[in-house]
């Protein structure tokens, strides 16, 4: 089973499209993460990301749920 965390990118370190990176917020745990799949996302934006790569582009609300969900507090 792979396990998927939405984040909210904090700043974009790096704009070279194949090693496009930037700081996403995990609920307070930041790090960096490749965000070359997600060429669209800025910052502000929440992602789902995965072993250090962001995979996909997510409302706030989505992720908003989903770590409710983790989180235990499924609303």
């Amino acid at each position: 089973m792979c396990l998927a965390i939405p984040g909210k990118i904090a700043s974009i370190t790096n704009s070279q499209p194949l090693t496009r990176a930037g700081k996403v917020d995990f609920g307070g745990v930041v790090k960096e993460i490749n965000l070359a799949f997600v060429p669209e996302a800025d910052i502000g934006d929440y992602v789902i990301a995965h072993v250090g790569f962001a995979i996909a582009r997510v409302s706030e609300a989505e992720a908003r749920r989903t770590l409710g969900e983790l989180q235990g507090d499924a609303r």
